[in-house]
């Protein structure tokens, strides 16, 4: 496994982790009429990848997966989803937190890709070293 497939590898599961922060701010404050079709976050999964001879490892996604966190219940008997208690179910995102879970995926993608440009740059420097 090269610099290039770890960081590639790397870059693709900060994507994912994008992702589902902006799906999850995107469904912030949305409400549903029953505690079962509320949305809930999505939080990826990973896992260390290790190349075939055990020297390197990286990171792959291994699933998506919804939170399991309650939705927040509301009164709002004028709401058109509201059930017959008058209540309507919010879905449960921190929006400060998804915020930060998406600037700290951005710099890690950042990070990424400043070592890539500093690998690349190495590489021309020895090329033209001979």
């Amino acid at each position: 496994m090269s610099m290039f497939d770890i960081a590639s590898r790397a870059m693709s599961a900060q994507m994912v982790r994008m992702n589902a922060s902006a799906s999850n701010l995107a469904n912030a404050g949305s409400v549903a009429g029953s505690e079962a079709e509320a949305y809930r976050p999505l939080r990826p999964v990973f896992a260390e990848a290790l190349d075939a001879a055990g020297e390197a490892s990286t990171v792959s996604v291994t699933s998506v997966e919804r939170e399991d966190k309650a939705p927040v219940r509301r009164h709002d008997p004028s709401h058109p989803l509201a059930d017959a208690n008058g209540d309507v179910w919010e879905a449960p995102v921190d929006e400060n937190a998804e915020m930060i879970e998406m600037l700290d995926a951005s710099r890690q993608y950042r990070n990424m890709v400043e070592a890539l440009s500093t690998a690349k740059q190495l590489m021309l420097e020895t090329v033209r070293m001979k």
